[in-house]
């Protein structure tokens, strides 16, 4: 089958990244393009593809939307896919809401397919012989639709949820989600109307892939890094508004009837870690004399990355262990509130209503969810990892000050004073009474 790829944005604004892109290499070594046509054909294969991960025979597997012309099939199965049948056909594709022509050519036999993946209300025409033979406009009321959700991160696939819920209720359609297995019971509680799946069968009317990335990748609209992350969905499906937040009721009663606070200080990678020299002993330790229990609720009491050691605080209490994500989810509900990272716990903690205090200083506050108990300093270098002109490399977590004392100075030089001010202020705005405090009886006023 003749594979056509077209894109929505000017085919030179890729072709200006062919010198430095290593997508380009490889499909320069493997496909052997003869033409500057060709090369985009095989840069596009690629690019679409590389990024999600996407099982082999994705864009050649069966189109079930019939047009009533024999041959010619049309779905929106990850992207406008279009089968046209030999024959002088003359095909315009535009996006009805801009009203821009994105592709408008004639086609004799093979398969055109969108490079964007995200939401586009696509508008379809197909001339036979200069007569319109068939039209269409992506509508998705009372169709099939699936998202597959590939994140093996916690707050990724956190950061979607709501849209979920907004996207089926503003399309009318019959929405179906597949997500890891590991957060598939904690997803169908927050999304009680969509449909848990564990597969993609592309027999839907249409299908969406959703995922970040942080390079210009034509299966997104933009950087991630430029924007919340609590707005991606919403770029992704077209809907410019925050929606209403997901509301989570508990399965399970408290673990104590004690007041306790519950602590993340594990991440994937160092610069996401707070790296302040006995910081989280001595936050727990203040937390202590509040008379709170404090539960350590990572999966791991010790990672090693980055040359860093992070072990749980010897006065925590130890929560930690492969656990299921529902029960942390109930543990979170529960608890008075939650000390973390920027990583997903503190995604989990934010989305059963959780009170967050974020300690974070490699991202801007913008990029996460919003919290008034974040901490970061300021004062020294901070927020690489919303800046798109940095590159991350899989090993580089300081991309400024590698090698050198400043090395992770962001998540380095935030104090546990800083820290514990923002707790207080959380207590305050809460209204809450430490239990040490409640032992303490109230003075006679004379």
């Amino acid at each position: 089958m003749k594979l056509h790829f077209f894109t929505l944005k000017d085919i030179e604004d890729y072709r200006k990244i062919y010198p430095r892109s290593s997508v380009v290499k490889r499909a320069i070594e493997e496909a052997h393009p003869r033409t500057l046509e060709e090369l985009d054909q095989a840069f596009f294969y690629r690019i679409v593809k590389g990024p999600l991960n996407v099982p082999d025979g994705i864009f050649e597997s069966k189109i079930f939307g019939e047009t009533g012309y024999p041959g010619l099939r049309l779905d929106f199965n990850f992207g406008l896919r279009l089968d046209v049948p030999e024959g002088n056909f003359r095909v315009r594709i535009s996006d009805f809401d801009t009203e821009q022509v994105i592709f408008d050519e004639y086609v004799s036999g093979g398969r055109l397919l969108s490079v964007e993946k995200y939401f586009i209300r696509w508008h379809v025409e197909v001339f036979l012989d200069d007569e319109k033979i068939f039209e269409h406009t992506l509508s998705l009321e009372g169709q099939p639709v699936a998202v597959m959700s590939k994140f093996d991160t916690l707050g990724d696939t956190l950061s979607f949820v709501d849209y979920f819920n907004e996207f089926q209720r503003i399309h009318r359609c019959k929405l179906s989600v597949c997500v890891p297995e590991v957060l598939r019971e904690l997803i169908a509680r927050l999304c009680p109307a969509v449909e848990m799946i564990d597969e993609i069968n592309f027999q839907t009317y249409a299908t969406y892939y959703v995922f970040m990335v942080a390079a210009p990748y034509p299966d997104f609209p933009d950087d991630f890094r430029c924007m919340s992350m609590t707005r991606v969905g919403g770029i992704f499906f077209g809907i410019d508004y925050l929606p209403p937040k997901a509301k989570f009721k508990p399965t399970e009663s408290p673990v104590t009837d004690e007041p306790y606070v519950c602590i993340g200080i594990q991440a994937r990678n160092a610069r996401k870690s707070w790296l302040y020299p006995r910081g989280w002993d001595i936050v727990v330790d203040y937390l202590k004399r509040l008379g709170y229990r404090v539960f350590c609720i990572d999966k791991n009491a010790e990672e090693k990355n980055d040359g860093f050691t992070i072990c749980k605080p010897a006065l925590a209490e130890d929560f930690t262990g492969d656990r299921p994500i529902l029960e942390r989810a109930n543990m979170l509900y529960h608890a008075e509130f939650f000390i973390g990272l920027g990583s997903g716990l503190s995604w989990l903690a934010e989305a059963v209503n959780c009170p967050v205090v974020m300690i974070c200083g490699f991202s801007q506050e913008w990029c996460e969810f919003y919290t008034p108990y974040r901490v970061m300093n300021r004062k020294v270098c901070h927020g690489c990892f919303t800046d798109p002109r940095v590159v991350f490399l899989s090993k580089e977590s300081c991309p400024h000050h590698k090698n050198t004392p400043r090395e992770l100075e962001c998540q380095k030089k935030i104090s546990p004073r800083m820290v514990i001010n923002a707790i207080e202020r959380l207590i305050v705005d809460k209204n809450l009474t430490p239990p040490a405090l409640r032992l303490i009886p109230k003075r006679r006023i004379l």
